[in-house]
């Protein structure tokens, strides 16, 4: 059934997307080729729609790579200090070289999210005793350290109001010319989709894996860089979103189970379709004003996460 329902909903998504907005855009108008239509069209609208489906995408394959890593579901970029690591990175970049362009300013971000994602992992291995929920409890501690730690970095260099434009992702700045470094986002999806199966059989723990011939750091290692070239571009392009990588690849896994090579095109469409609909009702609800996705996409994610802990625990 959701092969033929998730991609009709997931294109009815697009669409309510393309017309919603501040200006009013119809498709008469497209037709009759009004410049001013047009030129909404592919100057904001469909940038901001690119944006918001490779970020979906993006983020939701994240957390299934994390959660493979780690062994746990309730591991995400959000809940392992990945996100903050990336903010101190531009922080970082913002001070030592601040003639840097997006492209400088990635790099620092994804050095420190590889960096942060490593030490997780570190941390991780050497506790013994680890119950489903300890994990994320430590990463989101570990998370206020690093965020901490950029707020009074942000603050001891007076940039402080710099670092709110990354504390809530917010699509109304993407535009034509802004936004072009998401699509790094593109071959990340291709080379997850290459490894899945490498990456099914590391989800089974390093003694498993190592057994059944993977080289189990190398295929680890591999699979942090992904996440940290995708959480770097996402939050330079668009911000920190939260709770994506984590609901998404939860409610795909209870229905379709754990098999990547069969999964990840329906994490990829469902993760697209959050990150649209979350964004269609931030621009609704203050219409024509928009409430940043950051907040939409938080709260229903928050709720999420917290109704996952819950039934997994029973």
């Amino acid at each position: 059934m959701s092969r033929v329902l998730l991609p009709t909903l997931l294109l009815l998504l697009c669409g309510a997307s393309l017309m919603v907005g501040a200006s009013q855009m119809s498709w008469s108008a497209l037709l009759s080729a009004s410049d001013d239509a047009w030129l909404t069209l592919t100057a904001s609208r469909l940038p901001r729609l690119a944006a918001l489906v490779l970020t979906g995408v993006g983020l939701s394959i994240c957390g299934v790579i994390l959660q493979q890593i780690v062994r746990n579901r309730f591991v995400e970029p959000a809940t392992c200090g990945g996100l903050d690591a990336a903010k101190l990175g531009i922080l970082v970049a913002l001070t030592v070289l601040p003639g840097a362009g997006a492209t400088g300013r990635m790099l620092f971000a994804l050095v420190f999210c590889l960096l942060a994602s490593l030490v997780y992992v570190a941390i991780i291995r050497r506790i013994r005793f680890t119950n489903l929920v300890l994990v994320p409890v430590i990463g989101l501690m570990y998370g206020s350290v690093l965020s901490a730690v950029a707020e009074f970095y942000a603050y001891r260099h007076n940039i402080l109001q710099s670092m709110q434009g990354w504390l809530l992702g917010d699509f109304s700045r993407v535009i034509e010319g802004n936004y072009e470094i998401i699509y790094l986002i593109l071959p990340i999806v291709v080379l997850t989709y290459l490894y899945a199966q490498r990456f099914t059989v590391l989800g089974m723990g390093e003694g498993m894996a190592t057994s059944l011939g993977l080289n189990y750091a190398a295929t680890a290692i591999l699979g942090l860089v992904l996440v940290a070239v995708t959480v770097s571009a996402t939050v330079i392009t668009v911000g920190a979103i939260p709770f994506v990588g984590l609901v998404v690849p939860n409610l795909v896994a209870l229905r379709y189970g754990e098999n990547l090579k069969r999964t990840l095109p329906i994490v990829a469409m469902c993760g697209a379709a959050l990150l649209l609909a979350c964004d269609i009702l931030g621009r609704l609800l203050i219409h024509p004003y928009e409430v940043p996705i950051g907040l939409t996409a938080g709260s229903v994610g928050g709720v999420l996460f917290l109704v996952l802990i819950l039934w997994k625990c029973k």
